[in-house]
């Protein structure tokens, strides 16, 4: 379904676990565990001070990016003790450059990513007060 919407160019909008498995594969008490492949990338338990991450934290908003727009400076709310800490991607051919936002939480995670019409964050917007319907605003204008 996520591949036929991506490719008629459909947004599709993934949060928290939704962002989680788009990525490759995820590491779970040493289980690896196959994702949907739409980014690559591994999810892993984090390296945080306390886990899981649960509260307020700002994001450090990608240059250029639509979700952020106007509320870069804000807090988001996030429950979670897994995430990914590592991002290779920078374009491949005529590929949309990936638009990707960092929380720091301890370790340097990623908080959300746009990659043309495919957008997720790690967070939960729809927890996260006016700066969360905002930013799903922000979403529903890119299309």
């Amino acid at each position: 379904l996520i591949d036929k919407r991506l490719v008629a160019g459909k947004a599709v909008m993934g949060i928290c676990v939704g962002l989680q498995v788009l990525f490759e594969k995820g590491l779970e008490h040493e289980l690896e565990t196959e994702g949907l492949g739409q980014l690559p990338g591994t999810v892993e338990f984090l390296d945080a001070p306390q886990l899981p991450h649960i509260g307020w934290n700002t994001v450090e908003a990608a240059k250029g990016s639509k979700l952020f727009e106007g509320i870069e400076n804000e807090r988001f709310y996030f429950v979670h003790s897994y995430g990914v800490r590592n991002w290779e991607l920078e374009a491949i051919g005529s590929f949309i450059p990936p638009k990707v936002t960092w929380t720091d939480y301890g370790t340097k995670f990623v908080s959300a990513l746009e990659v043309g019409p495919l957008s997720a964050t790690q967070f939960h917007p729809e927890k996260s007060g006016e700066a969360g319907i905002k930013l799903l605003t922000n979403w529903l204008n890119t299309f």
